[in-house]
């Protein structure tokens, strides 16, 4: 018997394609099924929940999970990465560059027990392919999908996944925290304001005015929703449009 996305706590996209939002910080998980292939989007803020990801990702797409996307080096999307061996992982240049520690000391701030945030640490799985402008990933069946760096915003290393439109299906777009719903955009240190309006203005172009774009943290949200938070965030940070 088929298991359903919603019997496993999941909300279906659209074909083929889902996400799951994680308990804690309320992050979101993607998952794109191709033919033989699956695709991840962020992997969760530890080794247990990513190995929860994996256990519920396989099971819907009833294959391994073989590619990871991760939208940014925040803890909490990506120290669950190597409950997925064998995966290959994709990021934006320069994400490999965040030091382990840095990433250890950021879950414990935000509340993550000390023992798995080091084992994460310890293990964490750096990107083997950097994307620097536009990557096209070829998940079988004719499924193909959209790895964009359309940074710096949220951190100087910010990518998007869109998954086209197919018969029956909206355009979906993956946006990690270039967008939130269930609160203000979060700027920390290594956050680029002066950039952020502008990879807001990229990801539009990419997704267009029909695609359903799914937030970092929050609810899935339309163009308009992201318009506004752009000009939002621009009128923050004194940035002209």
């Amino acid at each position: 018997m088929t298991v359903t996305w919603e019997e496993l706590g999941w909300e279906r996209i659209a074909t083929g394609v889902g996400r799951c939002r994680l308990p804690g910080w309320d992050c979101t998980a993607g998952l794109v099924v191709g033919e033989g292939r699956a695709l991840l989007v962020d992997a969760g803020s530890s080794l247990a929940e990513g190995s929860r990801l994996r256990l519920h990702a396989e099971e819907l797409a009833g294959h391994h999970v073989t590619d990871i996307a991760l939208t940014h080096p925040h803890f909490d999307h990506v120290l669950g990465a190597a409950a997925f061996a064998g995966a290959e992982v994709y990021a934006a240049v320069g994400a490999d560059t965040v030091p382990a520690e840095e990433l250890r000391a950021d879950a414990i701030r935000h509340g993550l027990d000390a023992a798995p945030a080091t084992e994460a640490a310890d293990t964490l799985v750096r990107p083997r392919h950097l994307v620097s402008g536009e990557w096209t990933l070829d998940l079988g069946g004719g499924r193909q999908v959209l790895l964009a760096n359309v940074g710096p915003g949220h951190t100087p290393h910010d990518l998007v996944v869109l998954v086209p439109a197919g018969p029956g299906s909206p355009e979906v777009v993956f946006c990690g925290d270039l967008v939130e719903e269930s609160g203000e955009p979060q700027a920390g240190p290594d956050a680029v304001p002066s950039h952020w309006p502008a990879a807001l203005d990229r990801l539009l172009d990419l997704g267009g005015e029909d695609a359903l774009y799914v937030p970092g943290h929050g609810a899935v949200v339309d163009a308009a929703f992201v318009r506004a938070q752009r000009d939002a965030l621009a009128a923050r940070f004194g940035v002209s449009l």
